[in-house]
């Protein structure tokens, strides 16, 4: 999800995410600051809001590097 994210493939990031999801991954934080990257990088608003619900859900929402990666 990383690398997809960071060569700007927005789009196979997010279907690797949901791939990751649906076998029942449970993402960590530095799967949610790429997938928040993605979202950034094609301007998927509901996605990044689906993901910081998440991002809430799991607990991470006081992690410092992934309240910087909201803010993106």
């Amino acid at each position: 999800i990383a690398a997809y994210s960071q060569n700007r493939h927005g789009k196979e990031a997010f279907d690797l995410f949901h791939q990751m999801r649906l076998k029942g991954v449970k993402p960590d934080k530095v799967t949610f600051i790429s997938s928040l990257d993605a979202c950034a990088d094609v301007a998927a608003l509901a996605e990044g809001e689906k993901s910081h619900a998440s991002i809430i859900d799991r607990g991470f929402e006081t992690d410092v590097v992934v309240r910087n990666a909201l803010v993106n």
